[in-house]
């Protein structure tokens, strides 16, 4: 996915989770996040964000803050995309052009976004049909989540408490158990990882929820993205770390 209008600025406050202070063209400038996320340990003064200009002219703010240059000690910056609502854009755009096969994911001949089932709506519902002769009809649900917090080169998920992520993994161990093929996808939003793992330290029953649906024949999978100011492009799988 691209996008268009690229500004860069610099970050100077965050006065609640929807806005931001920026200084942008030399000009002190409020702007969305987009991203609700808390995001602390990204958005510190002086740090280097990307915004893209927005086209309406109704809106209140000119801006939408879609990344920021990480800083890292005694190596380049990490550019990593915040855009909370890319993750879901570009698994699709990944997942509709067979990307996943070799994570186990098909080339759907149905993708359906926003599906309910039981209690949860699934970011995904997915059929693959064909010639029965050949191969049975298969059908499954995928969660997407997207991943920006990063420690020592390890992908980390979530930064904050998540029930709402804890019932989905349930919801997709009991999909699971129904017959469905069932996948959680963490879309890393940034490059060069080592690996993923579940933020024990943050949240301990999403961890313990994700190594049960794993357990129950979830695929847990994690992609790493490239990234740049104007754009997001899911490249390369990470391995997971339970």
């Amino acid at each position: 996915m691209t996008y268009r209008d690229i500004h860069r600025a610099v970050f100077l406050s965050r006065p609640n989770r929807f806005i931001a202070q920026v200084e942008v063209d030399g000009q002190a400038e409020t702007v969305h996040v987009k991203n609700t996320g808390r995001c602390r340990e990204l958005l510190v003064p002086g740090c280097t964000v990307y915004l893209e200009g927005s086209a309406n002219p109704a809106r209140k703010t000119r801006y939408d803050l879609v990344a920021v240059e990480k800083a890292r000690p005694d190596l380049p910056p990490l550019l990593i995309n915040l855009d909370a609502q890319a993750p879901n854009r570009v698994f699709g755009e990944w997942m509709a052009a067979g990307e996943g096969a070799d994570l186990g994911l098909p080339r759907p001949t149905l993708l359906r976004p926003e599906t309910t089932w039981g209690n949860s709506r699934f970011d995904f519902y997915w059929e693959l049909s064909g010639a029965a002769d050949k191969f049975p009809p298969r059908r499954g649900f995928i969660e997407v989540k997207g991943c920006t917090l990063e420690e020592d080169g390890l992908a980390l998920f979530p930064d904050a408490p998540t029930e709402r992520g804890v019932k989905h993994l349930r919801e997709l161990a009991a999909c699971r158990g129904a017959g469905y093929e069932a996948a959680v996808c963490f879309v890393i939003q940034m490059e060069g990882m080592g690996a993923f793992s579940p933020n024990d330290r943050t949240h301990p029953a999403f961890g313990a929820a994700l190594r049960e649906a794993a357990a129950a024949g979830v695929k847990v999978l994690a992609v790493e993205c490239a990234v740049t100011a104007d754009s997001l492009v899911m490249t390369a799988p990470v391995p997971v770390v339970l």
